[in-house]
């Protein structure tokens, strides 16, 4: 446990004092407070029809060009991840630092348990401190305060992105333990991250329309082929956070992503005069962050075990 803690001090003294650290911090602070200020401008209009959730308005509220923060955050999410992990072990090989650690008293497996908890500590840092400043400055601003479930709401929000981050950092991880050079293990990154969110999108488009085709297609045929394209988007960890995340910070009509077949007989205003409660949406997200959280305990137990059996030669 100590030679753990070692490492892990180590590794966040590394992440702090890192340029990049000091760049995404920057980036990720900018777009939630460009975010949080499209937010404040339009949400005297958002409020309109009153949900309940005011607070939640300033995540989720989008303007005429910069997006909401929710989007913001599902874009930057998986690169934190991915730089926190590309070259957490093919770099440190590659100088040699890698054999004169393990030269001395430190279990190998205290190396990658303790860069594994060091990326999630800063990743959970970030994430963390973004959210508090953009909820102080609307605090502040809008002037209505949070009510109890809006807050659980928050940290719930806050829990899944740091999964979600984890699970990028462990694929990235996996990656670097696998692969020689630190370029391709972030090039593979990017490229798997990119395939889901824009690629997969495409494919599934092009499956639903010709299982169900749309042209002079009725209601229900619509639906179906709804469903078909978003059955094949759950694949993605990127779609599974997307519905996660809205169903919790958009009570009235987020659950309408998990449950598609609704739009088929729902009368959609009267349901979003009675959004769902914290435990409701809870119970309708739980199979998605059950998902998200398997993927990233699977990442990291794939890159212990290739980590664990691989030969370390001194340089």
């Amino acid at each position: 446990m100590r030679s753990i803690l070692t490492v892990y001090r180590k590794e966040l003294t590394d992440y702090f004092s890192s340029k990049k650290f000091i760049i995404l911090l920057g980036l990720v602070y900018v777009a939630g407070l460009s975010s949080v200020y499209v937010s404040l401008q339009n949400i005297r209009d958002a409020t309109s029809g009153l949900d309940g959730f005011i607070f939640l308005k300033l995540f989720t509220i989008s303007g005429d060009i910069l997006p909401s923060f929710i989007t913001f955050i599902s874009l930057f999410i998986p690169i934190i991840g991915i730089i926190f992990g590309f070259d957490a072990i093919n770099s440190e090989r590659r100088s040699g630092n890698l054999s004169r650690v393990m030269s001395q008293p430190i279990f190998r497996d205290s190396i990658i348990n303790g860069k594994f908890l060091a990326g999630i500590t800063t990743l959970s840092i970030i994430i963390a401190s973004i959210v508090f400043l953009i909820s102080g400055i609307g605090l502040r601003s809008i002037g209505v305060p949070p009510s109890a479930e809006e807050i659980l709401r928050i940290f719930f929000f806050i829990f899944i992105c740091i999964f979600y981050g984890t699970f990028w950092m462990s694929l990235s991880m996996l990656f670097s333990i696998i692969m020689e050079k630190t370029a391709t293990s972030i090039l593979t990154s990017i490229a798997i991250w990119l395939f889901l969110v824009i690629f997969l999108p495409i494919i599934a488009n092009a499956i639903a329309n010709t299982v169900v085709p749309l042209e002079n297609a009725s209601a229900a045929d619509q639906v179906k082929n709804y469903v078909i394209e978003h059955n094949i988007l759950r694949s993605s960890p990127s779609t599974l956070f997307s519905e996660s995340i809205t169903t919790l910070l958009v009570p009235a009509g987020g659950h309408f992503l998990i449950n598609p077949q609704s739009f088929a007989s729902a009368d959609l205003s009267k349901m979003l005069l009675s959004p769902l409660s914290l435990g409701q949406s809870l119970i309708q997200v739980w199979p998605q962050i059950i998902v998200i959280i398997a993927l990233a305990i699977i990442c990291f137990a794939v890159s212990y075990v290739i980590f664990m059996r691989q030969e370390i030669r001194a340089t």
